[in-house]
């Protein structure tokens, strides 16, 4: 470690080290703690901060290209042949937006609860969500399937690994679909283009790119933030003459293989990804071992620990006794909440990291010093944490990436979540191959696209130029922008007032779930709820939430669900209360989507817009509290 500055030193770099099993808690709270971490914490933030300022853009979302009119072919869906149909003119009982696990899940609730008249409108070609749209190599999800995958005790079913891979993920979707009949009067291939709220007849209209139109009583928003892709805004981006395609519109019949990889169509080409976040992480090992060259374009590196996928153990899962699911998603949730369980039932990466910088080593350390800590103590113990955790993730580059230089380049240099972390065990190894180039642009990004390559912009102020063949856009989605934007469409409710102009300055709900001025209608996502890592969790939750409410309208015989201004605006305070809380950690993080892309607070129609800042402990149980109490307290009923 001669001459590394001394915020990289690692004293301790084991395995043991790494999981952060404090043997002097008081030392770190009371003393200094460089003489028992081996680093000085104030360098380390220091160069954290320098590495966010070098990323911040002026520009922030506005970086990004929509995918319409010459970028429209990025938005195509390139998996299911259209068919085509004639018009549906009609009218259900309740119209389902998105066919992904939101959808699937109020969809199957509502289906338990009696509503048969159940309709799903998704564009794709068929369910799935996310799922549909991902299936580049190597896909899979990052949570553990017994918890991600929804409703795996209600259709009887077992995934095959503890993270699963795309196709079965989407295959369990599509069982879900079969299971709750909700094939039957599905409308697939087709995109809503407008809804508007009829006060006469207290129906909703929909509108759809088929020429549908479809009156219906209740309808809920199950669009989902991950499937309307983004592109760089990068200058010459519509000049380069090979390939191209977004990671979540595969183009197999180009590279060949399937999502298990064996991409025989890139043996002779040289390839460029850019991006290298979760989507990245995951596929660039596949493309590294079939492309001639692969050249790997990175503006920040993404934190990739440990994966250790495998094949599902009955044994290890233990009792699956009735409600099994449910216990293993709340015994996850809490942990990755900040919360203790006296049993890990998934312990992964996710729980190893959480489980250290909050519940556990909180407890430890309030033992050690025989009394609880304060918020001040909290605090720097759960910083101090994530420093050395990060230092094990950065040591583990060292380990495995032979080159110094690249090694260099792949570590990240931010706090644990200010981005989500990433999980594989041949990425990083991929960056040996001799045939696969890590081009870092030190925050950068690429200067510019040409007809044939992508050039970037070096230390001294010269450019390089790579020559290739094809571009894959690893790039994400869109997270933040509108909400309206997002979904494609706007929706029109009392009074002709669009949701675009109500939610202008920010989301305007009642638990995230139900906004005033739009009534029988309801918000499933992230629209002032609760973030979670587990994301079916939270719609689940949801879902059975709403199908609640609707179970209540029923029995009471009302036919038309609103909730009140006053209640609307005490949620809107409650969020504002609690949208104090972690605003000064994403302040200091590198920029991505959690932030704003630098500028966290300055976007009030944003994806993490609508987080409660209170987490999911707390959102789940006041949505159970207010049920249980029966008084259906905000709602308006007639």
């Amino acid at each position: 470690m001669t001459g590394q500055p001394r915020w990289f030193v690692i004293r301790n770099n084991t395995p043991a080290a790494a999981t952060l099993a404090f043997m002097s808690l008081i030392d770190l709270l009371q003393g200094d703690p460089r003489e028992h971490l081996g680093f000085d914490p104030d360098e380390l933030k220091a160069k954290y901060l320098a590495e966010r300022d070098r990323r911040i853009r002026p520009d922030g979302n506005d970086q990004y290209t929509e995918v319409v009119d010459e970028f429209a072919r990025y938005d195509e869906d390139p998996y299911t042949e259209r068919i085509e149909r004639d018009p549906v003119d009609d009218e259900v009982q309740v119209v389902v937006v998105g066919g992904g696990f939101g959808g699937l899940l109020i969809g199957g609730r509502l289906k338990e609860a009696g509503f048969t008249d159940v309709r799903v409108i998704e564009k794709g070609g068929d369910f799935g969500g996310t799922w549909y749209w991902n299936r580049y190599p190597g896909a899979m999800c990052d949570v553990e399937s017994y918890c991600y995958l929804p409703m795996l005790e209600e259709l009887n079913y077992i995934p095959k690994h503890k993270y699963s891979f795309a196709p079965e993920i989407m295959e369990h979707s599509k069982a879900i679909a079969r299971h709750f009949e909700l094939y039957d009067n599905a409308l697939l291939q087709t995109g809503v283009t407008e809804m508007r709220w009829d006060d006469e007849i207290e129906r909703w209209i929909i509108s759809t790119d088929r020429g549908d139109t479809v009156r219906a009583r209740y309808v809920a928003m199950a669009n989902g933030p991950l499937s309307r892709p983004k592109l760089p805004g990068i200058p010459g981006i519509a000049d380069f003459t090979g390939h191209t395609f977004h990671t979540s519109r595969w183009d197999y019949d180009y590279t060949g293989g399937t999502n298990e990889g064996n991409l025989t169509g890139l043996a002779d080409k040289r390839v460029a990804i850019i991006g290298t976040g979760a989507t990245a992480v995951q596929c660039i090992p596949h493309l590294g071992a079939s492309a001639e060259h692969l050249y790997v374009f990175q503006r920040t590196p993404s934190s990739v620990d440990v994966r250790n996928n495998r094949e599902t153990d009955l044994d290890e899962l233990g009792d699956l006794l009735p409600g099994w699911q449910q216990r293993r998603m709340d015994n996850f949730n809490v942990l990755v909440s900040g919360g203790d369980q006296d049993e890990d039932l998934v312990s992964d990466g996710w729980t190893d990291i959480f489980r250290n910088l909050t519940g556990i080593a909180a407890k430890t350390a309030s033992r050690q010093l025989g009394r609880r800590l304060t918020s001040r103590e909290k605090g720097k113990l759960m910083e101090l944490s994530d420093y050395r955790k990060m230092n094990q993730v950065r040591h583990r580059v060292d380990e495995i990436v032979e080159d110094q230089a690249t090694a260099d380049a792949l570590k990240p240099w931010y706090r644990q979540f200010c981005k989500r972390p990433c999980f594989h065990d041949d990425y990083l190894p991929t960056f040996n191959r001799p045939n696969v180039d890590l081009i870092d642009t030190a925050g950068r990004g690429v200067k510019r696209i040409t007809s044939t390559g992508i050039v970037v912009e070096n230390a001294d102020g010269t450019e390089t130029e790579y020559g290739v063949d094809c571009i894959v856009f690893a790039t994400g989605f869109e997270v933040g922008t509108s909400y309206t934007r997002r979904a494609g469409y706007d929706i029109i409710g009392r009074n002709g007032e669009t949701l675009s102009e109500r939610w202008a300055d920010g989301m305007r709900t009642m638990h995230g779930l139900t906004a005033h001025g739009f009534p029988n209608c309801f918000f499933l996502g992230f629209t002032q709820t609760a973030v979670t890592v587990n994301v079916p969790h939270a719609l689940n939750e949801q879902a059975k939430h709403v199908r609640y409410i609707l179970e209540q309208a029923r029995d009471r015989g009302a036919e038309v669900i609103e909730v009140t201004a006053e209640a609307e605006q005490a949620w809107i305070d409650e969020m504002k209360d609690k949208a104090r809380l972690g605003a000064r950690f994403y302040a200091e993080c590198t920029p991505g989507y959690y932030n704003n892309e630098g500028k966290p607070g300055d976007n009030p129609v944003g994806f993490f817009a609508g987080a409660y800042g209170a987490g999911p402990i707390r959102f789940f149980r006041l949505l159970d509290e207010w049920r249980e109490n029966g008084r259906l307290e905000g709602l308006d009923l007639k």
